[in-house]
């Protein structure tokens, strides 16, 4: 059994975002693709991962339902021995929800479905009567047991890819209600309670569902406002509308998003779409088992790597994919320093021509980098174009010579708790020169030694940084449990549960 007095436990989680971002998980548990564009992005919810959130959608309830309500409630009853009693209810308040036995499922092809029984609620009410000639008011505190609730929460998608939703089922039902009256002529009201059970309670029952109906639309009133893509910075922002109409199984549903990245205030068609893709129905082999898994996840979660690669796209054609290298940047130790000194071995002429004066290495991409996902590994080709110039006494540039860099990487992403990071390896690299200004470059020779500057410094200096991690955006308090990370073919795959921490 389950309490909700009229101030709300401080265990629970405040304010209305919870009950935003549970109907909203709800909601995305909903979506299946239909049309042709395929998801970036997909995810699966779990009769697990309902019964999580049931909580959630227990506060919803107890919020819609836990404060003053207009009711404007009247009605009469006629006694052959007194007369015809008309009377008015104009609010009440709700003091007291208790929750004995409640469950949450999906409805199938509709939406979420949640079933309370064997509930008891304490409300009181200000009324108003008229009995014959004599008028009165007062006060009066109702209980309610054994009351029964079964809400059905449909939902849809708009043409914008913004979730919608709307009350697709409700029936209240309450059959041991007690009523006392107090102030006025209570003592006689009281007399009566026994002949206006009936009829108040099926009012009762009509109000209770009419309340839920309004939260749901208030709710389908604040999705319309909800963001289906984010700017992330001056280049790149993304876009995670919902794509097709709602489809819910019975031990199931799914969410595709579309996961694509797009130029800040400039569309540009890319040369490529998402693949199709498939959330096993079991879990696949390849998942890390150093955790028994007794059960089904809550939550599957799997990001393609057409996301990734409409990054790339992105930030590529927005030109963000550039950096300048100075001297100063590289650490003392790393073999190759930026000063024409250090680069006589690989072109003697620029020592000859500019002694000992420090340089400038401008690194961009000169072609999109090509992101994808195998059982193995992340892997990664980058094609960088590297153009160094010396940095005369008066700070002027002078161009020296142009190489094309080409590197091939792999990666093993890792998951802990809420933070998710990885480590790198450098598989392959080769150096061709475009042009020079200064002789002849030993390409060669300077290929190897950037490969073992990278190998004893950049690769160690970038993993230590990538397993740190980042930490993954979830709602506040909201965290991953036990999270196992699998890599598929084309895409990559979370299983976890989920916990609350207050």
């Amino acid at each position: 059994m389950s309490s909700a007095p009229a101030s709300r436990s401080r265990h629970h989680p405040q304010g209305t975002s919870w009950t935003a971002w549970l109907c909203l998980l709800l909601l995305l548990t909903a979506c299946m693709p239909t049309a042709s564009t395929n998801p970036g992005i997909k995810a699966r919810l779990t009769r697990r991962a309902l019964e999580f959130g049931r909580r959630f959608g227990l506060e919803l309830l107890q919020s819609l339902l836990q404060k003053e309500h207009k009711l404007n409630l009247t009605g009469s009853y006629h006694s052959p021995l007194l007369g015809t009693l008309t009377y008015t209810v104009p609010r009440i308040h709700i003091h007291e929800l208790q929750i004995n036995d409640s469950t949450v499922d999906f409805a199938e092809d509709v939406g979420v479905r949640l079933m309370v029984q064997h509930a008891r609620i304490r409300l009181s009410a200000d009324w108003e009567a008229r009995l014959g000639t004599i008028q009165d008011r007062g006060s009066i505190e109702l209980r309610m047991r054994d009351l029964a609730v079964v809400a059905v929460l449909g939902v849809s998608v708009d043409g914008s890819g913004r979730p919608t939703v709307w009350s697709a089922g409700c029936d209240a039902r309450g059959t041991d209600l007690h009523l006392e009256f107090h102030r006025g002529h209570s003592w006689l009201y009281n007399l009566l309670a026994p002949l206006l059970q009936r009829a108040l309670r099926q009012d009762l029952n009509k109000q209770l569902c009419l309340e839920l109906r309004r939260g749901v639309s208030r709710l389908e009133a604040a999705l319309k406002h909800v963001k289906v893509s984010a700017q992330l910075d001056p280049f790149a922002a993304i876009d995670y509308s919902l794509l097709g109409r709602p489809a819910i199984m019975a031990e199931h549903g799914d969410v595709a998003l579309k996961g694509e990245f797009f130029r800040v205030g400039k569309f540009q068609q890319r040369p490529s779409s998402a693949k199709p893709m498939a959330l096993p129905v079991a879990l696949p082999a390849a998942l890390p088992m150093a955790l028994p898994v007794p059960h089904e996840p809550m939550l599957l979660l799997a990001v393609t790597e057409f996301v990734a690669n409409s990054a790339a796209f992105t930030y590529f054609t927005a030109g963000a994919l550039h950096w300048n290298i100075s001297s100063d940047m590289l650490p003392r130790q790393f073999p190759l320093q930026l000063r024409t000194k250090s680069m006589e071995l690989f072109s003697p002429q620029l020592q000859e021509r500019y002694p000992d004066q420090p340089m400038e290495l401008h690194l961009s991409a000169r072609r999109q980098p090509l992101l994808s996902c195998r059982p193995d590994a992340l892997h990664g080709t980058f094609f960088s174009s590297a153009e160094a110039f010396v940095v005369l006494p008066n700070a002027t540039r002078v161009p020296a010579f142009l190489l094309n860099i080409d590197a091939n990487v792999t990666g093993k992403p890792t998951i802990t708790g809420n933070r998710f990071g990885g480590t790198v390896s450098l598989k392959g690299l080769s150096v061709a020169q475009v042009t020079s200004h200064v002789g002849p470059v030993e390409v060669k020779r300077l290929e190897n030694l950037l490969k073992f500057g990278l190998w004893l410094f950049g690769v160690p200096w970038a993993n230590k940084r990538l397993q740190a991690g980042i930490s993954l955006p979830t709602p506040h308090g909201l965290s991953l449990l036990n999270p196992r990370l699998s890599l598929q073919e084309g895409f990559m795959l979370v299983a976890t549960d989920l916990q609350f921490k207050s």
